[in-house]
């Protein structure tokens, strides 16, 4: 006997507070998207969409690709920023659709009342994972994945049902996107051969629909093949050397494991462990295959974090996938008049948002200043004062004359050199990177404009082969609400590679 449909009033209520919190989360985004200057990542992303290409040292080019409309033609950051709240919404939104449709392969969840409920679970566990909202507000690589992620899951669900060559046609488009996007796409693409394998069996060899999807995929991909042709492979090699990492370390997996639970939330993790146990109690092994869009990368991210191999948002597209499982199993046991232990996580999540909102905008605690200890180390610092100091190094190199600008790591290169459009940044260390490619080494005997800042301090680069001497010019204090938080010190530094050892 089929279940009653919802209620009007019920249905008013849920999109009520369906587009309540797609709202919150966006006047959120919006608000640090205008108020924060750009994160390492995303100045070194956003320079892939001014200096574009087939693809680049660390990444394939799809991240630069689609803001090079709006870097092109010099619209602010804030606008730029919403390529990656619209990402966010459009995977909140297919999140919502993933989950309204999971009660055909596990039928406890087809209670209409279920059905649509977890749908709004499905957006509010995004907007209370704080993670979420470094990738709604910074374009990233995994920005793009997440919603490729979540496209290709719903496709796999389609596809395990019934086969359509459009279907088939979508799915090569939607691995050849997120082959462009990251290339941990293989582990999604992985995932789908082995659930396609599994539900269709050796008759997916001799029909035309996977062979075309393959087609398609391998030829939206060619442009990273070729640009790594013309580099001997340099993405590849990089790639390999950087997953491998250092010597493992069970304490490096066991903080891995403590940070993912803080980013993304114990709601989420709760809900999922609800609905495996659901989908374990109904046999849905159709379900459970979906999993693996989870369980694969996350294996694999967890596994290259015991060699400080890996970072918090790579498994941001994993968590995704989990999304409208959890939502479904809070929205059967909310239904169930199980609401305690639920509506105390929510609040918990909720506090851990407010509490990271109000860092991002007092710049860490508020109090604390540069000077402090927990100030020296204070993470937020590294979202303010660039643009600022970019204007002065600017200003100091038309001044003076300076040819260029030099750091010492490439995370105060991407910035720096953002920042100060179209100079010439040098990063004075031994590591090949995107910025050798961009703008070689420094010429011998050049003068530059050294860059030091207070949360990444460097010594003077006046070693053997260095400059010969540097002087201080200028500093530069960042203040947030009265307070100094990190400050930049710019030195004139004479003749490169006259520099000779020091005496003992």
């Amino acid at each position: 006997m089929p279940l009653p449909p919802l209620r009007a009033e019920q249905t008013a209520l849920l999109n009520r507070r369906l587009w309540g919190l797609l709202t919150l989360g966006l006047v959120i985004h919006l608000g640090f998207g205008w108020l924060l200057t750009l994160s390492v990542d995303e100045a070194h992303y956003m320079l892939y969409a001014d200096k574009l290409d087939w693809s680049y040292f660390d990444h394939p080019p799809l991240v630069g690709w689609v803001q090079w409309p709006l870097v092109v033609i010099g619209a602010p950051e804030g606008i730029i920023r919403l390529i990656p709240q619209a990402l966010w919404l459009t995977a909140c939104l297919l999140a919502r659709q993933i989950a309204r449709e999971l009660y055909r392969i596990v039928p406890s969840w087809s209670n209409p009342a279920i059905r649509e409920a977890a749908g709004v679970w499905a957006v509010a566990l995004l907007l209370l994972a704080p993670l979420m909202h470094v990738l709604a507000v910074g374009l990233l690589p995994d920005t793009l994945l997440m919603v490729l992620t979540l496209a290709l899951m719903w496709v796999t669900l389609q596809l395990a049902g019934h086969q359509t060559l459009r279907l088939w046609i979508l799915l090569g488009l939607l691995l050849g996107v997120a082959g462009l996007a990251k290339y941990t796409a293989i582990l999604p693409a992985l995932t789908i051969i082995g659930i396609l394998s599994w539900r269709h069996g050796a008759k997916l060899l001799i029909q035309p629909g996977p062979w075309l999807a393959l087609l398609i995929a391998c030829l939206l991909v060619t442009p990273v093949f070729y640009w790594n042709m013309q580099h001997d492979w340099i993405s590849f090699l990089y790639q390999i050397n950087h997953g491998a990492g250092g010597e493992w370390k069970i304490r490096r997996l066991a903080a891995f494991v403590g940070i993912q639970i803080v980013a993304y939330g114990p709601l989420l993790i709760m809900g999922a462990i609800l609905a495996c146990r659901e989908i374990l109690k109904q046999k849905a092994w159709l379900a459970a295959s979906l999993l693996l869009f989870f369980f694969i990368p996350f294996a694999v991210t967890a596994y290259l974090s015991g060699g400080g191999g890996s970072l918090p948002h790579w498994t941001g597209p994993a968590w995704l996938t989990l999304v409208p499982f959890a939502a479904n199993a809070l929205a059967s046991h909310w239904q169930s008049g199980r609401k305690v232990m639920i509506t105390a996580w929510v609040r918990t999540q909720a506090v851990i948002c407010i509490l990271a909102f109000t860092m991002l905008f007092f710049i860490g605690i508020p109090g604390i200043s540069q000077d402090h200890a927990w100030g020296k180390k204070n993470p937020i610092a590294d979202l303010w004062g660039w643009d600022t100091a970019g204007d002065r190094a600017r200003t100091l190199m038309l001044a003076r004359r300076i040819p260029s600008i030099s750091v010492k790591n490439w995370t105060l290169a991407s910035r720096m050199t953002w920042y100060t459009r179209p100079a010439t940044v040098f990063v004075l260390d031994d590591r090949f990177d995107q910025f050798d490619l961009w703008f070689g080494a420094l010429p011998a005997g050049s003068d530059s404009l050294f860059v030091n800042w207070s949360q990444m301090r460097f010594d003077l680069p006046t070693g053997a082969g260095g400059f010969e001497s540097c002087t201080l010019i200028d500093q530069l204090d960042i203040q947030r609400l009265g307070r100094t938080v990190s400050d930049f010190s710019f030195y004139h530094c004479r003749n490169w590679g006259a520099g000779v050892a020091p005496k003992h």
